[in-house]
């Protein structure tokens, strides 16, 4: 009897062969779960399709309607080239600023507790909660002539609204919490012991960050710049509101879009918007191998 029950339990341990194998390497396929799968991926292709990539052909092939020599007219007109390189300091300052920042909050709200650490860090998510139109005129009652610091900056002949520094403001404004983002749950995980082990052996704060803390934060930095950058090329409420239209001074390529479109230079914005896709499509490159390298690590 013992014998029968060794024999069974055996057989129960190594299974029936060639078919239990199969059914661990291959699992049952049911027609059913194949056919949702595939709807679902059609309909998840059918989606992008209209969404994304529909509209990309679109502003492709209108840009070049009328031929490469007016795409170029458009693309090098003085306008043009002042808005794009607008548009590109903006969005450095922008991006300078809130990397400076997102690395300091990153690391005060990781590595130590306090009173008030909730609190904070609801506050700097509050871009992403405020329509960015309601932040510019935010702006211009806080800096405008009429607002809280208007006389202060009459009298000391500093012009913020209508000017390129609302821009520059209102860009830093919306971009403020993805570098934070991407950092803080980052530096949550990693603790604060390493840097406290480097601190009790003589280590300076700037040896432990550059030793210790920046090696496992550079991939998440690196991809929250990414998103930064590509959100303040592409910012339009609150700079629409703030930078006051002004032609080759504080237009930016989406406000420069927005007007030649209300003019019916539908040519000219097509070629303009173009710009903005090709920039979004580098930053899309630039972000994918990000992901990967990380993955590597």
């Amino acid at each position: 009897m013992s014998e029968k029950i060794e024999e069974t339990y055996e057989q129960d341990v190594i299974g029936d062969g060639i078919n239990s194998i199969q059914k661990v390497i291959e699992p049952h396929r049911e027609e059913s779960g194949r056919t949702t799968r595939f709807i679902l991926i059609g309909i998840s292709m059918l989606f992008l399709f209209v969404m994304l990539i529909l509209p990309l052909v679109v502003v492709i092939v209108k840009a070049l309607g009328e031929g490469w020599q007016a795409y170029t007219k458009a693309v090098s007109d003085r306008y043009t080239v002042k808005a794009l390189e607008l548009t590109l300091f903006a969005t450095v300052c922008a991006v300078a600023v809130n990397t400076i920042f997102g690395v300091f909050a990153s690391f005060l709200l990781s590595k130590f507790y306090f009173r008030g650490r909730q609190v904070l860090a609801t506050l700097i998510d509050i871009p992403f909660s405020i329509s960015p139109v309601i932040a510019g005129l935010v702006f211009i009652l806080t800096f405008g002539n009429i607002g809280w610091m208007g006389d202060f900056l009459k009298n000391h002949n500093i012009k913020i609204v209508f000017a390129v520094p609302g821009v520059i403001l209102a860009t830093i404004f919306v971009t403020f919490p993805f570098v934070f983002r991407e950092l803080f749950p980052v530096m949550n995980a990693q603790g604060k012991d390493e840097e406290e082990a480097a601190a009790l052996m003589g280590a300076g704060g700037f040896m432990i960050f550059r030793r210790i803390t920046f090696p496992h934060i550079k991939w998440a930095l690196l991809y929250g710049i990414v998103l930064c950058t590509a959100r303040a090329m592409g910012e339009f409420g609150a700079v629409s509101v703030i930078s006051g239209h002004l032609r080759g001074k504080t237009n930016t390529l989406p406000l420069h879009v927005e007007i030649l479109y209300n003019e019916f230079n539908t040519t000219a914005a097509f070629a303009v918007s173009s710009i903005l896709v090709i920039l979004a499509v580098v930053i899309l490159i630039i972000r994918s191998l990000i992901e990967r390298k990380r993955k590597l690590l």
